[in-house]
């Protein structure tokens, strides 16, 4: 083993080219970062069609096995991926799971890689309550096995009372997801203003991300009727059409679903937006990438406080402004604030981009990543 170039296996239920969403492009971006710092990446991943099977990309090699079924979102493999991740785990320095997924806890126990692990502690188990009951004692073992455990936040690590345990306490560290200023399109492609039948000069408010029941968008819209401002609302997903009904519903004519864009269209709507919205209101929004992207290009961020990562991300009066969740009135104050105070708007945004350079980096987050392995892998 070269101990300055640990090799590490990154352990998640799905990856690139498989749909995307948050934790992929987090992976993604941790992965590029640690490259940087000299560190080898394979990632192991299920699909539903894996086809190929090894995938070569900028951030590493991507190894995919067949996803079987996926009850409560949590991929299930076969004999196939049980052998796979056996031979991958012990060739491999280090490994790192994401979590939750807990069939990556069960691979680990009935193959019994001796490989040392390190465990990115992502979201709690919020929603499945049933499979949280049944997985408690598996994810005990797995969590004691750990050398390390990452939150990403110091928020999440003092509020899940997983992290919070006195039985695990010790193992956690922080460190922050963050991106690779680089592996993103330098200059956008504003033919999506006239796609949309947005005028570029005028302002608008953008949220970016997947349409699911814990992003708060019931309250955007609400909130939409109080500001005379378009409202962007850029994903797809499986509220979609129900937040459009509620949108007509309720005479919200502000508010625009953009549907699936380019990186390069994305790159142009941040680069333009008065403010990045994330309205989340579960803790189930761990994080919030969509708001370190937002951060790159100095645009102020509009969150809510949930007792997670958000909160970090988004530092309130310093990168952006903060409100209480499903608060459609807070949530609109927040707005035309930014809307009508064009200082405030430059202030804020000054203060991300300055937030994004200090800890959400791809040097920040690569050597941070890079030398936790090197620890573990030593």
């Amino acid at each position: 083993m070269d101990e300055l170039k640990p090799s590490v296996l990154h352990v998640y239920r799905t990856y690139f080219p498989d749909p995307q969403g948050g934790m992929q492009e987090a992976i993604r971006q941790l992965c590029l970062a640690a490259k940087a710092e000299g560190i080898s990446n394979t990632i192991f991943t299920l699909s539903p069609k894996p086809q190929p099977e090894i995938i070569e990309c900028p951030e590493g090699r991507v190894v995919r096995s067949r996803s079987w079924m996926a009850p409560a979102s949590c991929d299930l493999g076969g004999i196939d991926a049980l052998l796979k991740f056996r031979r991958l785990a012990r060739q491999s320095d280090v490994l790192h799971f994401l979590y939750p997924w807990p069939y990556a806890d069960i691979m680990q126990a009935l193959t019994g890689v001796q490989t040392p692990g390190v465990l990115t502690y992502v979201s709690d188990v919020v929603r499945q309550r049933w499979l949280g009951r049944a997985y408690t004692p598996l994810m005990w073992q797995t969590l004691r096995n750990m050398r390390v455990i990452v939150a990403n936040s110091p928020a999440y690590a003092r509020t899940s009372p997983v992290l919070s345990d006195p039985a695990i306490r010790n193992k956690v560290r922080v460190i922050p997801l963050g991106i690779v200023e680089e592996s993103y399109p330098t200059h956008g492609d504003e033919a999506i203003f006239s796609r949309l039948g947005l005028v570029l000069d005028e302002p608008y408010f953008l949220f970016i991300g997947v349409l699911r029941y814990y992003k708060g968008l019931h309250t955007l819209i609400t909130a939409a009727r109080q500001v005379k401002a378009r409202i962007v609302i850029v994903g797809s997903g499986p509220e979609g059409e129900k937040l459009r009904t509620f949108s007509d519903q309720s005479a919200a004519t502000n508010v625009l679903f953009a549907g699936q864009v380019s990186d390069e269209e994305k790159v142009a709507l941040l680069k333009h937006c008065r403010a990045t919205v994330l309205p989340s209101h579960l803790r189930s929004e761990a994080y919030g990438m969509v708001l370190v992207e937002a951060s790159i290009f100095g645009r102020p961020l509009v969150s809510c406080e949930i007792g997670t990562g958000t909160s970090f991300v988004n530092a309130h009066e310093e990168s952006g402004i903060v409100v209480p969740p499903e608060n459609p009135m807070a949530l609109a104050v927040a707005l035309n604030a930014l809307l009508y105070d064009s200082n405030l708007a430059e202030f804020l945004g000054r203060g991300a981009r300055a937030r994004y350079e200090k800890l959400f980096s791809g040097p920040a987050l690569g050597r941070a990543y890079a030398d936790l392995f090197r620890e573990v892998a030593g």
